[in-house]
């Protein structure tokens, strides 16, 4: 490894922004710049992106975080929301918008056909994940059937992360990790591609080579260089899916440690001592050779508050957490699904919708936000008992991403799980993990150095009764209304259909 002291570059392409990094060679975010954007949502159940906003913005960011001055940038690191699927031509030319990750839930009579024809058990065993919204082959089985036309001349499948990674160095490529979520494609237990699988859904498609995701992907090119303003020649980190990336950024990806992203969506990984596979959770490879994860993801979660805000015209977030907590625990006699767009783990229903029990015409806006956040308090807990439950052991929880600033969100779900959450100095999310794999190409990096435990969050004990009793409520409240929400979200998609 060279030893070389100077900044590094990371950039994450999200499911709201694109956010971008310069770190120098202790830890210290010099620069920061954001770049929001908006996913395209032609129909229910469907959400796309154009790849090429994420090219565009990488470049900006870059430019913004160089600033035309020199940094002696040394790597640069990347990482994105997945696992997605950008089909492309053999050139890299992308054929249709990016099908996202398991927000997008389209492809559910590719998962029911694919589970017959090759067994759900075996998926389950072979992948470590079940086929669900989350996996990209039943969405590559999507395009062939509904757009047979562009399936016929696709010849790569690339990832946020990839894509990122071929235009700054032209090579073809993808993390051992992004591939594992990439069920029914990827065999687990081999750590390979398995080809029958392969030859079955996407056979005319190459898929890329495996690297793990702190190895380089290769260099900066001259005509990457040209646009971004990064030097001729620099490594670029494979990279991986933003929440990996997010949990390197923390320290969370040792036995026993889950780490919570608080985003758009909601994310958990718990890293375990050997593998673990269960139907309601996604068995998968960690970004570290030898690590293994379960994890689970909410469909929503930031996006709910983020709604809500918008919807209340509050102008911004301080205003509305200042309510929630006034509020008090229950949001005065409230109850939310945060289901609004689908669920995934541990229920993983598609057809699922939000819910909002207990509503008066005397409720308040920060009644509405304080039952928001509960929620996600509550989908938590419901994935983490469900870990447990499959063999995992949660012995530390780390938080990261947007939702731990401002402190009531990541107090009310230590209050409802019971668990102490540990926050570091830079919690800014995956761009700053893919400036630490940057960094790690180049030198040798400490996270305790680099990023610092900054402060705890404790459970309050007096919440425990009543949030164990609005638990149970939770947890009754979709088994109560699960039927009526499914006619709905039928009726829904009738509607556009007709609109369409």
């Amino acid at each position: 490894m060279a030893h070389r002291q100077g900044t590094v570059v990371g950039v994450d392409i999200g499911t709201s922004s694109s956010k971008g990094v310069l770190a120098g060679p202790d830890g210290t975010v010099l620069r920061s710049a954001v770049r929001q954007h908006t996913v395209q949502r032609p129909a229910p159940g469907m959400v796309e992106m154009d790849a090429r906003v994420w090219w565009d913005e990488f470049v900006s960011i870059t430019r913004e975080l160089l600033g035309g001055a020199e940094h002696d940038v040394t790597a640069v690191g990347v990482s994105g929301m997945g696992p997605c699927v950008l089909l492309t031509d053999r050139d890299g030319e992308p054929l249709r918008p990016a099908i996202l990750y398991g927000v997008d839930t389209r492809a559910g009579a590719q998962i029911e056909r694919l589970n017959r024809e090759l067994g759900a058990e075996a998926v389950l065993e072979l992948c470590g994940s079940a086929l669900s919204a989350q996996a990209a082959g039943p969405k590559l089985a999507w395009v062939a059937d509904e757009e047979p036309e562009v399936f016929a001349k696709a010849r790569r499948l690339f990832l946020p992360s990839s894509w990122l990674a071929f235009r700054l160095t032209g090579t073809y490529l993808l993390d051992h990790h992004s591939a594992s979520q990439c069920t029914p494609l990827y065999d687990s237990v081999a750590l390979r591609w398995y080809d029958p699988w392969h030859q079955l859904i996407a056979p005319h498609i190459e898929l890329p080579p495996l690297r793990w995701p702190g190895e380089p992907a290769g260099t900066v090119t001259a005509e990457a260089a040209a646009a971004t303003g990064l030097p001729v020649g620099v490594p670029v980190t494979t990279g991986t899916v933003d929440a990996w990336a997010e949990a390197l950024s923390v320290d969370a990806h040792g036995v026993g440690d889950l780490m919570l992203m608080y985003g758009t969506t909601m994310f958990l990984i718990h890293t375990v001592p050997e593998r673990i596979t269960h139907p309601a959770l996604w068995g998968t490879v960690g970004a570290r050779p030898g690590t293994r994860n379960l994890a689970g993801g909410m469909a929503t979660s930031g996006a709910v508050t983020q709604w809500l805000r918008e919807l209340l015209g509050s102008p911004d977030y301080t205003e509305l957490l200042t309510a929630a907590d006034a509020a008090g625990v229950g949001g005065n006699g409230l109850l939310m699904l945060p289901y609004f767009a689908g669920e995934r783990t541990p229920i993983l229903d598609p057809h699922a919708r939000g819910v909002l029990a207990g509503l008066t015409a005397w409720h308040t806006a920060g009644d509405l936000y304080r039952a928001a956040l509960e929620a996600t308090g509550f989908a938590v807990r419901h994935n983490i008992e469900t870990i447990e439950a499959a063999g995992g052991d949660v012995r530390r929880v780390v938080a990261v991403g947007g939702g731990t600033q401002g402190g009531l969100w990541t107090q009310i779900v230590s209050d409802i799980t019971g668990l102490p959450q540990e926050i570091r100095e830079v919690s800014i999310g995956a761009c700053y993990g893919g400036a630490l794999l940057a960094a790690q190409l180049v030198t040798d990096v400490s996270i305790e150095d680099w990023n610092p435990v900054a402060r705890i969050v404790t459970p309050r004990l007096e919440t425990a009764a009543e949030y164990g009793d609005r638990y149970d409520l939770y947890r009754r409240l979709y088994a109560s209304t699960a039927d009526i929400v499914h006619a709905l979200a039928r009726r829904q998609s009738s509607s556009h259909e007709e609109l369409t």
